[in-house]
Protein backbone atom coordinates (compact mmCIF):
# COMPACT_ATOMS: atom_id res chain seq x y z
CA UNK A 1 0.00 0.00 0.00
CA UNK A 2 1.29 3.49 -0.85
CA UNK A 3 1.92 5.71 2.17
CA UNK A 4 0.48 9.26 2.14
CA UNK A 5 3.94 10.86 2.08
CA UNK A 6 4.92 8.71 -0.88
CA UNK A 7 1.85 9.87 -2.78
CA UNK A 8 2.77 13.51 -2.11
CA UNK A 9 6.29 12.95 -3.40
CA UNK A 10 5.13 11.29 -6.60
CA UNK A 11 5.45 13.40 -9.74
CA UNK A 12 2.21 14.61 -11.26
CA UNK A 13 0.83 12.96 -14.37
CA UNK A 14 1.56 16.14 -16.31
CA UNK A 15 5.22 16.05 -15.23
CA UNK A 16 5.52 12.41 -16.25
CA UNK A 17 3.92 13.19 -19.61
CA UNK A 18 6.56 15.86 -20.24
CA UNK A 19 9.33 13.49 -19.16
CA UNK A 20 8.04 10.82 -21.55
CA UNK A 21 7.95 13.32 -24.41
CA UNK A 22 11.55 14.30 -23.68
CA UNK A 23 12.67 10.67 -23.46
CA UNK A 24 10.99 9.79 -26.76
CA UNK A 25 13.06 12.29 -28.72
CA UNK A 26 15.41 10.34 -31.04
CA UNK A 27 18.59 11.71 -29.44
CA UNK A 28 17.42 10.55 -26.00
CA UNK A 29 16.67 6.98 -27.06
CA UNK A 30 20.42 6.28 -27.21
CA UNK A 31 22.77 6.34 -24.23
CA UNK A 32 24.48 9.68 -23.62
CA UNK A 33 27.72 7.91 -22.69
CA UNK A 34 28.12 4.98 -25.08
CA UNK A 35 25.44 5.45 -27.74
CA UNK A 36 23.77 2.11 -27.02
CA UNK A 37 20.08 1.98 -28.03
CA UNK A 38 17.24 1.57 -25.56
CA UNK A 39 18.33 4.11 -22.93
CA UNK A 40 15.78 3.35 -20.23
CA UNK A 41 17.62 4.97 -17.33
CA UNK A 42 18.33 8.57 -16.43
CA UNK A 43 20.63 10.54 -14.18
CA UNK A 44 18.17 12.93 -12.59
CA UNK A 45 20.73 15.53 -11.53
CA UNK A 46 22.92 15.39 -14.65
CA UNK A 47 19.93 15.39 -16.99
CA UNK A 48 21.09 12.54 -19.27
CA UNK A 49 19.42 9.35 -20.51
CA UNK A 50 21.64 6.26 -20.27
CA UNK A 51 21.67 2.52 -20.93
CA UNK A 52 21.62 -0.29 -18.36
CA UNK A 53 25.39 -0.90 -18.44
CA UNK A 54 26.28 2.75 -18.03
CA UNK A 55 23.65 3.19 -15.32
CA UNK A 56 25.60 0.71 -13.17
CA UNK A 57 28.71 2.89 -13.45
CA UNK A 58 26.68 5.98 -12.60
CA UNK A 59 25.32 4.31 -9.46
CA UNK A 60 28.84 3.51 -8.32
CA UNK A 61 29.69 7.21 -8.43
CA UNK A 62 27.14 7.81 -5.68
CA UNK A 63 23.97 9.94 -5.72
CA UNK A 64 25.86 13.18 -5.07
CA UNK A 65 27.49 12.77 -8.49
CA UNK A 66 24.74 10.89 -10.34
CA UNK A 67 21.29 10.01 -9.03
CA UNK A 68 19.95 7.21 -11.25
CA UNK A 69 16.30 6.26 -11.84
CA UNK A 70 14.52 3.99 -14.29
CA UNK A 71 12.29 5.79 -16.76
CA UNK A 72 9.73 3.01 -16.73
CA UNK A 73 9.70 1.45 -13.25
CA UNK A 74 10.92 3.94 -10.63
CA UNK A 75 8.90 6.62 -8.86
CA UNK A 76 9.87 10.17 -9.81
CA UNK A 77 9.28 13.50 -8.07
CA UNK A 78 8.34 16.75 -9.77
CA UNK A 79 11.73 18.27 -8.93
CA UNK A 80 13.57 15.37 -10.58
CA UNK A 81 11.48 15.78 -13.71
CA UNK A 82 12.08 19.55 -13.67
CA UNK A 83 15.82 18.96 -13.68
CA UNK A 84 15.62 16.68 -16.70
CA UNK A 85 13.43 19.18 -18.56
CA UNK A 86 15.79 22.05 -17.73
CA UNK A 87 18.80 20.26 -19.22
CA UNK A 88 16.73 19.32 -22.32
CA UNK A 89 18.30 15.94 -22.98
CA UNK A 90 21.47 14.23 -24.16
CA UNK A 91 22.43 16.58 -26.97
CA UNK A 92 22.36 19.67 -24.77
CA UNK A 93 24.06 17.90 -21.86
CA UNK A 94 26.86 16.47 -24.00
CA UNK A 95 27.47 19.86 -25.57
CA UNK A 96 28.68 20.83 -22.10
CA UNK A 97 30.00 17.62 -20.54
CA UNK A 98 31.79 16.45 -23.72
CA UNK A 99 32.77 19.80 -25.19
CA UNK A 100 36.52 19.13 -25.03
CA UNK A 101 37.34 15.43 -24.54
CA UNK A 102 41.09 14.73 -24.32
CA UNK A 103 42.96 12.77 -26.97
CA UNK A 104 44.10 10.06 -24.56
CA UNK A 105 40.68 8.45 -24.28
CA UNK A 106 37.92 7.46 -26.70
CA UNK A 107 34.23 7.62 -25.99
CA UNK A 108 32.95 4.10 -25.26
CA UNK A 109 30.65 2.27 -27.64
CA UNK A 110 27.80 -0.13 -26.94
CA UNK A 111 30.24 -3.08 -26.92
CA UNK A 112 32.90 -1.42 -24.72
CA UNK A 113 34.18 -3.06 -21.55
CA UNK A 114 33.13 -2.07 -18.06
CA UNK A 115 36.60 -0.59 -17.47
CA UNK A 116 36.32 1.65 -20.54
CA UNK A 117 32.87 2.86 -19.50
CA UNK A 118 33.99 3.54 -15.95
CA UNK A 119 37.05 5.55 -16.96
CA UNK A 120 35.05 7.69 -19.40
CA UNK A 121 32.08 8.29 -17.10
CA UNK A 122 34.21 9.14 -14.07
CA UNK A 123 36.31 11.59 -16.03
CA UNK A 124 33.24 13.06 -17.73
CA UNK A 125 31.05 13.64 -14.68
CA UNK A 126 33.00 13.14 -11.45
CA UNK A 127 36.27 14.77 -12.53
CA UNK A 128 34.48 17.01 -15.06
CA UNK A 129 37.50 17.00 -17.38
CA UNK A 130 35.67 17.52 -20.67
CA UNK A 131 33.66 20.61 -19.82
CA UNK A 132 33.29 23.65 -22.00
CA UNK A 133 36.05 26.20 -21.17
CA UNK A 134 33.78 28.53 -19.21
CA UNK A 135 32.98 25.65 -16.85
CA UNK A 136 36.52 24.32 -16.55
CA UNK A 137 37.45 24.26 -12.93
CA UNK A 138 40.65 26.29 -12.91
CA UNK A 139 41.23 29.78 -11.69
CA UNK A 140 41.00 32.60 -14.20
CA UNK A 141 43.18 35.49 -13.08
CA UNK A 142 42.36 39.15 -13.57
CA UNK A 143 45.09 39.41 -16.19
CA UNK A 144 43.50 36.56 -18.14
CA UNK A 145 40.17 38.34 -17.99
CA UNK A 146 41.57 41.60 -19.31
CA UNK A 147 43.51 39.85 -22.06
CA UNK A 148 40.41 38.01 -23.26
CA UNK A 149 38.11 41.03 -23.17
CA UNK A 150 37.62 43.52 -25.96
CA UNK A 151 39.60 46.71 -25.50
CA UNK A 152 36.61 49.05 -25.40
CA UNK A 153 34.86 46.81 -22.89
CA UNK A 154 37.91 46.60 -20.62
CA UNK A 155 38.27 50.38 -20.56
CA UNK A 156 34.63 50.88 -19.61
CA UNK A 157 34.81 48.24 -16.87
CA UNK A 158 37.40 50.27 -15.01
CA UNK A 159 34.80 52.96 -14.35
CA UNK A 160 32.09 50.74 -12.88
CA UNK A 161 30.54 52.79 -10.06
CA UNK A 162 30.16 51.44 -6.55
CA UNK A 163 26.87 51.24 -4.70
CA UNK A 164 24.85 49.75 -7.55
CA UNK A 165 21.19 49.41 -6.63
CA UNK A 166 19.95 45.90 -5.90
CA UNK A 167 16.98 46.48 -8.18
CA UNK A 168 19.09 47.70 -11.08
CA UNK A 169 19.05 45.45 -14.14
CA UNK A 170 21.45 47.57 -16.20
CA UNK A 171 24.89 48.76 -15.13
CA UNK A 172 26.34 51.98 -16.46
CA UNK A 173 29.95 51.36 -17.49
CA UNK A 174 31.33 54.66 -18.72
CA UNK A 175 29.37 55.28 -21.93
CA UNK A 176 28.37 51.64 -22.35
CA UNK A 177 25.32 50.00 -20.81
CA UNK A 178 25.87 46.42 -19.69
CA UNK A 179 23.00 44.26 -18.52
CA UNK A 180 23.18 42.82 -15.03
CA UNK A 181 23.65 39.05 -15.23
CA UNK A 182 22.72 38.47 -11.61
CA UNK A 183 23.76 39.21 -8.07
CA UNK A 184 26.26 37.50 -5.84
CA UNK A 185 25.74 37.16 -2.11
CA UNK A 186 29.17 36.96 -0.49
CA UNK A 187 29.39 35.82 3.12
CA UNK A 188 32.72 36.50 4.81
CA UNK A 189 32.70 34.00 7.64
CA UNK A 190 36.02 33.98 9.45
CA UNK A 191 39.79 34.18 9.24
CA UNK A 192 42.44 31.90 10.69
CA UNK A 193 46.07 32.32 11.61
CA UNK A 194 46.27 35.84 10.20
CA UNK A 195 49.60 37.64 10.19
CA UNK A 196 50.63 40.05 12.96
CA UNK A 197 50.78 43.67 11.87
CA UNK A 198 50.74 45.47 15.23
CA UNK A 199 52.85 44.77 18.33
CA UNK A 200 51.36 41.37 19.15
CA UNK A 201 48.23 41.10 17.06
CA UNK A 202 46.22 42.81 14.31
CA UNK A 203 42.88 44.59 13.91
CA UNK A 204 41.64 42.89 10.74
CA UNK A 205 38.85 43.68 8.32
CA UNK A 206 38.07 42.32 4.85
CA UNK A 207 37.44 44.33 1.71
CA UNK A 208 35.35 42.56 -0.98
CA UNK A 209 35.19 43.87 -4.54
CA UNK A 210 34.09 43.11 -8.09
CA UNK A 211 35.56 45.65 -10.49
CA UNK A 212 34.89 49.02 -8.79
CA UNK A 213 32.13 47.79 -6.48
CA UNK A 214 33.58 47.56 -2.99
CA UNK A 215 32.24 46.67 0.46
CA UNK A 216 34.02 45.80 3.67
CA UNK A 217 33.46 44.06 6.98
CA UNK A 218 33.68 45.58 10.41
CA UNK A 219 37.04 45.79 12.16
CA UNK A 220 37.69 43.18 14.85
CA UNK A 221 40.26 44.42 17.33
CA UNK A 222 43.28 42.39 18.43
CA UNK A 223 42.31 39.09 16.84
CA UNK A 224 44.22 36.79 14.49
CA UNK A 225 41.26 34.38 14.20
CA UNK A 226 38.35 36.78 13.67
CA UNK A 227 34.74 35.77 13.04
CA UNK A 228 32.71 38.19 10.90
CA UNK A 229 29.74 36.27 9.44
CA UNK A 230 28.81 39.31 7.36
CA UNK A 231 26.82 39.16 4.10
CA UNK A 232 27.18 41.48 1.12
CA UNK A 233 25.33 41.70 -2.19
CA UNK A 234 27.28 42.60 -5.33
CA UNK A 235 26.02 43.02 -8.88
CA UNK A 236 27.60 40.84 -11.57
CA UNK A 237 27.62 42.43 -15.04
CA UNK A 238 26.82 40.27 -18.06
CA UNK A 239 30.39 39.97 -19.32
CA UNK A 240 32.30 36.89 -20.50
CA UNK A 241 34.26 35.71 -18.68
CA UNK A 242 32.84 36.93 -15.39
CA UNK A 243 35.24 39.10 -13.43
CA UNK A 244 36.68 37.51 -10.26
CA UNK A 245 35.78 38.53 -6.73
CA UNK A 246 38.75 40.03 -4.92
CA UNK A 247 39.13 39.73 -1.16
CA UNK A 248 41.74 41.82 0.66
CA UNK A 249 42.50 41.69 4.38
CA UNK A 250 43.83 44.79 6.13
CA UNK A 251 44.96 45.77 9.60
CA UNK A 252 43.20 48.93 10.73
CA UNK A 253 45.59 51.70 11.80
CA UNK A 254 44.50 54.98 13.32
CA UNK A 255 47.69 56.96 12.82
CA UNK A 256 48.89 55.56 9.49
CA UNK A 257 47.84 53.74 6.33
CA UNK A 258 46.13 50.39 6.91
CA UNK A 259 48.56 47.48 6.55
CA UNK A 260 47.93 44.70 4.02
CA UNK A 261 47.38 41.23 5.51
CA UNK A 262 46.98 39.23 2.31
CA UNK A 263 44.54 38.83 -0.53
CA UNK A 264 42.81 36.19 -2.65
CA UNK A 265 40.72 36.02 -5.82
CA UNK A 266 37.65 33.86 -6.44
CA UNK A 267 36.87 32.70 -9.97
CA UNK A 268 33.06 32.83 -10.17
CA UNK A 269 32.80 31.47 -13.74
CA UNK A 270 32.05 27.88 -12.63
CA UNK A 271 29.29 29.20 -10.36
CA UNK A 272 27.83 31.45 -13.07
CA UNK A 273 27.80 28.67 -15.68
CA UNK A 274 26.26 26.18 -13.25
CA UNK A 275 23.56 28.75 -12.47
CA UNK A 276 22.84 29.19 -16.17
CA UNK A 277 22.59 25.45 -16.72
CA UNK A 278 20.28 24.83 -13.76
CA UNK A 279 18.21 28.02 -13.91
CA UNK A 280 14.69 27.40 -12.62
CA UNK A 281 15.49 23.92 -11.29
CA UNK A 282 14.47 23.16 -7.69
CA UNK A 283 15.38 20.31 -5.38
CA UNK A 284 13.05 19.27 -2.57
CA UNK A 285 14.45 17.53 0.48
CA UNK A 286 18.07 17.23 -0.58
CA UNK A 287 20.90 18.76 -2.51
CA UNK A 288 23.03 17.82 -5.49
CA UNK A 289 26.47 18.85 -6.59
CA UNK A 290 26.33 20.60 -9.95
CA UNK A 291 29.92 21.75 -10.31
CA UNK A 292 33.32 22.16 -8.73
CA UNK A 293 36.18 24.63 -8.70
CA UNK A 294 39.36 22.60 -8.33
CA UNK A 295 42.27 23.61 -6.14
CA UNK A 296 45.40 24.22 -8.25
CA UNK A 297 48.72 26.02 -7.92
CA UNK A 298 47.16 28.89 -9.88
CA UNK A 299 44.45 29.73 -7.36
CA UNK A 300 44.04 30.37 -3.64
CA UNK A 301 41.87 27.36 -2.77
CA UNK A 302 43.07 25.12 0.05
CA UNK A 303 40.84 22.32 -1.30
CA UNK A 304 38.28 21.69 -4.03
CA UNK A 305 35.15 23.85 -3.77
CA UNK A 306 31.83 22.21 -4.71
CA UNK A 307 28.83 24.04 -6.16
CA UNK A 308 25.48 22.85 -4.79
CA UNK A 309 21.83 23.10 -5.77
CA UNK A 310 19.48 22.91 -2.78
CA UNK A 311 15.88 24.14 -2.58
CA UNK A 312 16.39 26.22 -5.71
CA UNK A 313 19.48 27.96 -4.27
CA UNK A 314 22.90 27.64 -5.90
CA UNK A 315 25.67 27.95 -3.34
CA UNK A 316 29.40 27.45 -2.97
CA UNK A 317 31.70 27.35 0.06
CA UNK A 318 35.47 27.59 0.15
CA UNK A 319 38.57 28.19 2.21
CA UNK A 320 41.13 30.53 0.66
CA UNK A 321 44.83 30.78 1.46
CA UNK A 322 45.81 34.43 1.58
CA UNK A 323 48.45 35.40 -0.95
CA UNK A 324 51.57 37.57 -0.51
CA UNK A 325 51.79 36.84 3.23
CA UNK A 326 53.35 34.09 5.34
CA UNK A 327 50.07 32.78 6.77
CA UNK A 328 46.33 33.26 6.89
CA UNK A 329 43.11 31.74 5.55
CA UNK A 330 39.58 33.01 4.90
CA UNK A 331 36.33 31.03 4.94
CA UNK A 332 33.88 32.41 2.38
CA UNK A 333 30.45 31.36 1.07
CA UNK A 334 28.76 32.43 -2.18
CA UNK A 335 25.15 32.30 -3.33
CA UNK A 336 23.96 33.13 -6.84
CA UNK A 337 20.85 35.30 -7.11
CA UNK A 338 19.54 35.60 -10.70
CA UNK A 339 18.19 38.89 -11.98
CA UNK A 340 14.42 39.16 -12.02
Amino acid sequence: MTEPWEEEERASSESMRKLKELWERPENQSCADCGAPDAKWASTNLGVFICTKCSSVHRNLGPEVSDVLSITTDTWTDSQVECMLAVEGNTAANAIFEAYPPRDIKKPAAHSTSFQRTEWIRRKYEEQEFLTPSLRLKSSKSSDYEANSAGSRTNSIARLPSGISRSSSKLSLSKTDVEELGQLKVTVRCGRNLVIRDYRSSDPYVRVSILQQMVQTKVIASNLNPVWNEEFLLSVPDLTPAHPVKLQVFDKDIMSTDDAMGEAEVDINPLVEAARMYEGVTMDGGRMRIGRWLSTRDNALTGDSSIWLCDGRITQEMTLKLQNVDSGELDVALEWIPSL
